[in-house]
């Protein structure tokens, strides 16, 4: 019993109770070292054995069962050696191997009887179900073969037992069984008490990062201890699982993505990673204030509307319109004419002055070359006003038919207006039309007032 006691103290000073955990599926294998003591008193009776009561020798059972030191036979030294291996759903199979020396049967004393036993249990963990971290009690049955000195018996065992965890690899394993012995002739049923020291070995730890695959929550890749041995491989203090950029160093607050520039938007979610920004422009900065990002701005530095990249809009020609809206932006018109200038009762008079002056050949349409100073400088005022769209009219006096009068005058119109398109004025600005002798601006009658009515006039078209 003494034995025993130094055994349990010994290895509690040694190892230290902890969490730890049973023998299973990752921890396979484990091997017991230890003592054992073998008591037949508490073995119970029956008719056969009244003499072994009146000798001292048996009680009832369980009678006495904790009386090691009136009968309990220990070998001063370790004498119990087993290998264990767990078998799944709980079940643990054990081949264990003992040896003692037997001095007293009961309160029966003998002469040191050797004890050798050679046993295989399977035992049942009870350790889950009842949801302990350290307390793992069990019970199995088993067989096995004893000899004491020179006589052999095969026993059929029962077993209770608990095993006080102290980390992932040591355990105290204190154990009783009862071996019934098969001959009852010459078989000794007995109780066989042990105590003995586990080292659990074998664990799973598929990636070897040193965490068995049970308590690895990441266990095909090789992580840290702090993080249940799922990694970290950017050193940030965030688990890669966690980390929404894992191979970058980073801040809890972003999720473990970094924030270059401090502007206090992540680097994925920051257009301008590298220059503090604000937030309604994806991190970029807007140096103008005018809303659009310095990078999209074609003027950073001074603000103007999107419509126009960021840039103010210019008024070239300062007639008060500015150019977006000014359908003359490079000539000074009037707010009215949407930035053009607008054609006056003067400028009218000023081309028809000019438009006097043009002469045709006799009895034809064609232009005299005499008259193109004078039809450059009305293309000239007209390009002064590049919105209007002008009129040239053609008109005749009475003498000829009126079919023929119109014709004239259609032809006429029209050659003055081909002749300013050829000395740069758009076509689209100008219309003819001939009116022959109906818009008489003088007498027929006379030479001076024919002469009057046969002209070309322009007018501005509304």
């Amino acid at each position: 019993m003494k034995h025993l006691n130094r055994l349990l103290v010994a290895a509690i000073l040694f190892m230290g109770i902890g969490v730890a955990n049973a023998q299973d599926e990752n921890n396979p294998w484990a091997v017991e070292v230890g003592a054992n003591a073998v008591d037949v008193y508490p073995t119970g009776l029956n008719e056969d054995y009244v003499l072994y009561q009146e000798a001292g020798m048996r009680g009832d059972i369980f009678d006495e069962y904790f009386n090691a030191n009136d009968h309990w036979n220990i070998l001063p030294s370790v004498s119990r050696l087993a290998i264990s291996r767990y078998i799944g759903s709980g079940f643990v199979f054990t081949a264990a191997g003992s040896i003692n020396k037997i001095d007293k049967l009961g309160d029966i004393a003998v002469n040191d009887l050797s004890y050798y036993s050679a046993d295989g249990e399977i035992k049942y963990s009870f350790k889950k179900a009842i949801g302990s971290s350290w307390f793992d009690p069990s019970i199995g049955i088993g067989g096995g073969y004893t000899w004491v000195d020179d006589i052999g018996f095969g026993t059929a065992n029962a077993i209770a037992g608990v095993k006080f965890w102290f980390n992932d690899y040591l355990a105290l394993n204190l154990q009783s069984t009862y071996k019934n012995a098969f001959e009852e002739a010459y078989g000794v049923t007995h109780f066989q008490h042990s105590a003995g020291i586990v080292f659990q070995f074998g664990g799973k730890d598929t990636d070897g990062d040193g965490i068995y695959d049970k308590d690895d929550e990441c266990p095909e890749t090789p992580g840290l201890a702090e993080f249940n041995g799922c990694p970290d491989t950017d050193g940030d203090g965030i688990e890669d699982r966690n980390d929404a950029c894992p191979n970058t160093p980073g801040l809890a607050e972003f999720n473990g993505c970094p924030d270059t520039d401090g502007d206090g938007i992540a680097d994925p979610q920051d257009e301008c990673p590298t220059v503090a920004g604000l937030a309604a422009l994806n991190g970029c900065p807007d140096a103008d204030g005018d809303g659009i990002a310095d990078k999209d701005d074609a003027c950073p530095n001074e603000a103007g509307p999107k419509a126009n990249n960021g840039c103010p809009y210019k008024d070239r020609d300062g007639d008060g319109v500015l150019d977006k809206d000014d359908q003359c932006p490079d000539v000074a018109g009037t707010v009215a004419n949407k930035g053009c200038p607008e054609v006056t009762v003067e400028i009218i008079k000023q081309l028809n002055e000019y438009s006097k002056t043009i002469l045709f050949d006799y009895d034809k349409s064609s232009i005299r070359k005499e008259s193109y100073s004078a039809l450059q400088s009305i293309a000239d005022i007209m390009k002064e006003y590049p919105n209007a769209n002008f009129l040239i009219e053609g008109h005749t006096d009475s003498r000829g038919s009126d079919s023929y009068n119109m014709k004239l005058s259609n032809e006429r119109a029209a050659s003055v207006r081909e002749y300013l398109t050829t000395i740069g004025m758009p076509g689209s600005r100008l219309t003819s039309k001939g009116f022959g002798e109906e818009r008489p601006i003088a007498t027929n009658n006379t030479a001076a007032g024919r002469q009057q009515n046969r002209r070309v006039e322009i007018s501005l078209v509304k």
